[in-house]
């Protein structure tokens, strides 16, 4: 393969979005760019997450499992190896192992695999020190939209002060994406390259623009109930579900759609949720729209995912934070009024005088028909989707793929593609071996030859081998569940096959003795202990 021909890789990842909330996934959500890319691409219907943002990030990114690169849980030091909460240097990232094969490498988006996140403070695991030679977004995990924190160009904090009017950290994400890869067609000297895009999107805070809100009045208004009836018939349609999947019963914690209080505010956080994701998709149209003005769209690799399953959490919390110097201060929007954080009913989602989330039932409906949420490695945690783009090499064209796969399984895809060699030791420092196994047989309609799928998060456990899944969620037992006939787990076999439990359990527990798994409830101890 010749240098001028290496294919460009776009890598793009989206923030807490449900398996089934893309058009061309079954759901109700306008993304004409997303399903045009699916419509001439594969759309995979069992690829796997990580459960949670910062682990699936350094998964992603390293091919390895989250606890090899010190990301096994979030963004605090533990002071255990799988829990530092900052990518280590026994790793490389997909840049990282880019840069020798000739490879450009950008990054516009959510960092968050580094506990260091002070502009002034150390950058070691900082996209620039980690092989990105361009780099705009914010380091951290979440941010007001308009005026989001820890937002930085390269090495460089950029203050709030000098954000332009009009500011909104999605458009932006999309728009530098597009001008990294713009500018590279000027200036890069025929080089291939690797763009990571990363959305916040649609992350709570629940924050939207009002003409974006609008297109989606009313459009939720049958309640969580009947449309995760509908999705499921349209996923069905479309060949994503086995007929024989039932759907997973309505959230225990929930009152049916009829009896929910509220209705008008409920729709209303749903409406800005898919907003944000409306939104999002505008943008990723204005990035086709640069690779095709630039002759590069049909040598690129597109890579479409989301970083864990709907999340259902429900924010609570008062107006105030505690500032840096230990004192409270009133959070503000960036014209100073003052920032209301929590799901208060009186309090309309979407503008930035507000921070809430969409909270459990819609997280139901973003992950229909699956069980549980982001946190969660039932699949409603960490199924994905994932859509796969490249006129010059992918063949089939609004086809779907229903092989298994798991994130390291894209440092692995990259890998291939590009000719790079994955490195036994980088900066004089030994890497852990891959782990993952790429995908490009997949495009072709075969197999990838992957024997197993393995996860943990929270105490959360799950292993995947062949049909069979074992899973638990934390302090719970195992289950175990045929995945042919039942993958949205409803029939846990556990008991009727004792001998498989032991089986996968015993590969479990290797597994995670090799990849630095500690007991969750050692870490709970331990950091009850410090406190």
């Amino acid at each position: 393969m010749s240098e001028n021909k290496k294919p460009n890789i776009l890598l793009i990842l989206n923030d807490d979005m449900g398996y089934s909330d893309l058009g061309c996934y079954g759901g109700e959500i306008h993304s004409p760019n997303l399903d045009r890319l699916a419509n001439g691409g594969l759309r995979f219907t069992q690829f796997y997450n990580t459960a949670r943002c910062c682990p699936s990030r350094a998964s992603m990114l390293t091919g390895l499992h989250p606890h090899q690169t010190g990301v096994g849980h979030m963004m605090t030091d533990d002071g255990l190896e799988g829990y530092r909460g900052d990518l280590n240097d026994s790793c490389v990232t997909i840049a990282e192992a880019l840069e020798p094969a000739g490879y450009r490498t950008y990054m516009s988006g959510k960092w968050h695999i580094s506990r260091h996140t002070d502009p002034d403070g150390p950058k070691h695991s900082w996209p620039l020190q980690r092989g990105f030679d361009r780099y705009f977004g914010i380091i951290t995990g979440a941010a007001n939209y308009w005026k989001p924190n820890t937002l930085t160009r390269d090495n460089e904090h950029i203050p709030h002060d000098e954000l332009p009017e009009g500011f909104f950290l999605t458009d932006a994400i999309s728009d530098e994406a597009s001008a990294f890869i713009r500018d590279h067609a000027e200036n890069g000297s025929g080089q291939p390259f690797f763009t990571y895009v990363a959305y916040t999107s649609p992350h709570w805070p629940l924050h939207a623009h009002d003409e974006d809100i609008a297109r989606y009045e009313g459009r939720f208004a049958a309640g969580w109930d009947q449309l995760r009836e509908e999705r499921l018939l349209r996923m069905r349609e479309m060949g994503i579900l086995d007929e024989s999947w039932a759907l997973t019963d309505r959230d225990p914690t929930q009152p049916p759609w009829e009896e929910a209080e509220h209705k008008e505010w409920n729709q209303r956080r749903m409406e800005v949720y898919a907003a944000q994701i409306d939104r999002m998709d505008q943008g990723i149209g204005r990035i086709i729209t640069a690779l095709e003005e630039t002759g590069q769209l049909d040598n690129t690799l597109i890579l479409f995912l989301a970083d864990n399953g709907g999340c259902a959490e429900e924010l609570q919390g008062p107006a105030n934070r505690v500032g840096k110097d230990g004192l409270i201060e009133t959070e503000t929007t960036h014209d100073g009024q003052p920032v209301y954080r929590g799901n208060d009913p009186n309090m309309m989602p979407g503008p930035e005088t507000t921070y809430q989330s969409y909270g459990v039932p819609w997280a139901n409906l973003s992950n229909t028909p699956f069980r549980e949420y982001k946190h969660w490695v039932h699949e409603g945690g960490i199924g994905t989707p994932l859509i796969a783009h490249w006129p010059q090499r992918i063949q089939a064209a609004d086809a779907l793929r229903h092989q298994p796969g798991q994130l390291p399984d894209i440092m692995a895809t990259c890998l291939e593609i590009s000719g790079a060699s994955y490195p036994e030791e980088h900066n004089g420092v030994p890497i852990y071996p891959l782990e993952g196994t790429s995908l490009t047989p997949i495009f072709d309609g075969e197999d990838n030859d992957k024997e197993v799928l393995i996860w943990e998060h929270e105490g959360n456990a799950a292993v995947r081998q062949g049909k069979w899944k074992l899973v638990c969620k934390y302090p719970g037992d195992w289950e175990l569940y045929d995945m042919e006939t039942d993958r949205t787990e409803r029939d846990d076999l556990s008991q009727d096959f004792p001998d498989l439990v032991e089986e996968l359990s015993a590969f479990y527990q290797e597994w995670a003795d090799r990849c630095y798994v500690e007991p969750w409830s050692d870490i709970l101890d331990g950091r009850k202990t410090e406190a």
